[in-house]
């Protein structure tokens, strides 16, 4: 879709600080984290809502959004993840998106209530994505290994 931003950064049009490519999507950092290593994980095919998308790309994309919540808190070293989204409402892109945020006991995160932090810089962003890419690889290999 042409005026949509998730469907930019897709393509490519659009930079951002991919963390992660599979044939399943993108994950790349949110731009407002609720913690820094925030990652927005998109499929590739433009749809708004999780009902819209294709019950046979389900499986990848979920797989990808799994991987992703366990390479988040490896990279960070972080306890867990809150992994979510939206549809529709407080959707503030209309193009399907999880959220996998860090999680560590004790870090202010209460309900749905998300404060939003800045990274310092693009350099800081940048270093976030590539530590978190490196461990999405490292596990998704360990995983391709396992298939064989």
């Amino acid at each position: 879709m042409a005026d949509c931003v998730f469907c930019g950064i897709v393509a490519g049009s659009i930079p951002a600080f991919t963390v992660a490519s599979s044939p399943a999507g993108i994950a790349f950092l949110d731009i407002r984290p609720v913690f820094k290593g925030h990652v927005l994980v998109v499929p590739r095919p433009h749809v708004v809502t999780l009902p819209s998308l294709d019950p046979d790309a389900l499986g990848d994309y979920f797989r990808f959004v799994q991987l992703l919540s366990a390479a988040v808190p490896a990279a960070l070293d972080a306890q867990g993840t809150f992994v979510a989204m939206n549809n529709v409402v407080s959707q503030s892109v209309p193009h399907l998106h999880t959220h996998v945020v860090p999680r560590t006991k004790g870090d202010g995160l209460r309900g749905f209530f998300w404060p939003r932090r800045k990274y310092d810089g693009d350099d800081e962003a940048a270093a976030v994505a590539e530590t978190i890419g490196k461990e999405y690889l490292r596990l998704s290999v360990a995983e391709s290994g396992r298939r064989e």
